[in-house]
């Protein structure tokens, strides 16, 4: 038996600020912010629509499209660094807001990381038996940890949630390798007190050497090469980094997802939210080989290599 994907949803906050509207309240440019991460807007959610809520919006379109209902599934879990509070969980709340009266319910604190670190441990519980539809969301509300008068961290998040549902698949579908990791010694580069700090050059750093090389371990551990990879989905978190990662596994422009000109880094919602956009457009197709990887706080990082489809 293995795990995969069989249904996707998304939820993203109307409001969208855009870089322009940046330059208004704090000294920078859209210019600026576009050549150095790539984003030219984001969204963020107002007072009212906390994380909680995000992740159930997108929870029940994924839900709908795997044909199954909230009763069937038998476990939740949410990435998040961003819950409404730090107890109840995000997942309990859902699990209550969905009347999913048979699941556990669980959230992952791995940031950026986290809804990698999310479908490894549903592939876990699927194949070995225990369960059978496991409900895995990225959802996060960064835009009340920013300090929006530090120009430096303020441009970059976003809002918002992504979800999957996910289940056993045929034999030569679903997750086919995966790596999770961390340096706890890194934790002093990227991190929240009060707001979000981060050291962007030793983040970048981390960053470019660690997506690439997870990328290609992940390949080699399914026994395939680079050139059998059909799309990259990194985390959305700058540009270049990304660029690094395409380069690493010399895949062309258009077989690489680009959702962060649209939504900005929304942490453990980038990855779902861009398998999400990049389904509806076609650009992820049945048997395809696909990567996922990412990077966070923490520090962490993972990858998963799957052959799409059900």
């Amino acid at each position: 038996m293995k795990a995969g994907i069989i249904g996707v949803g998304k939820y993203v906050p109307e409001n969208i600020v855009t870089n322009f509207d940046l330059e208004k309240r704090m000294d920078t440019s859209d210019e600026w912010i576009r050549t150095r991460t790539g984003i030219c807007e984001r969204r963020i959610a107002d007072e009212h629509t906390d994380t909680s809520h995000m992740a159930y919006q997108a929870s029940l379109e994924a839900l709908k499209e795997a044909g199954i209902f909230p009763d069937d599934l038998d476990m939740i879990i949410t990435a998040t660094v961003t819950p409404d509070r730090p107890f109840p969980s995000v997942s309990c709340m859902l699990q209550e807001q969905l009347g999913a009266k048979n699941a556990a319910a669980m959230d992952v604190s791995a940031a950026c990381s986290g809804f990698i670190y999310g479908m490894v441990t549903a592939k876990t519980f699927i194949e070995s038996g225990a369960y059978k539809y496991i409900l895995v969301v990225g959802a996060e509300k960064l835009s009340k940890i920013v300090n929006w008068e530090d120009r430096n961290t303020a441009v970059l998040f976003g809002d918002g949630a992504g979800a999957v549902v996910m289940g056993p698949v045929r034999e030569d579908r679903g997750i086919l390798s995966f790596e999770l990791g961390a340096d706890g010694s890194g934790g002093k580069h990227l991190y929240q007190d009060q707001y979000v700090f981060m050291n962007g050059r030793e983040v970048f750093k981390f960053a470019v050497r660690q997506m690439g090389e997870s990328a290609i371990r992940v390949i080699e551990k399914a026994g395939l090469t680079k050139d059998q990879v059909d799309y990259l989905i990194p985390h959305q978190a700058n540009i270049r980094i990304m660029e690094s990662a395409r380069e690493r596994l010399e895949l062309p422009v258009e077989k690489v997802s680009n959702t962060i000109a649209k939504y900005g880094n929304t942490s453990a919602a980038s990855i779902p939210i861009s398998i999400y956009d990049d389904l509806k457009e076609g650009k992820i197709r049945e048997d395809d080989i696909v990567v996922m990887v990412g990077f966070g706080g923490g520090l962490t990082w993972g990858a998963i290599l799957m052959k799409w489809g059900r």
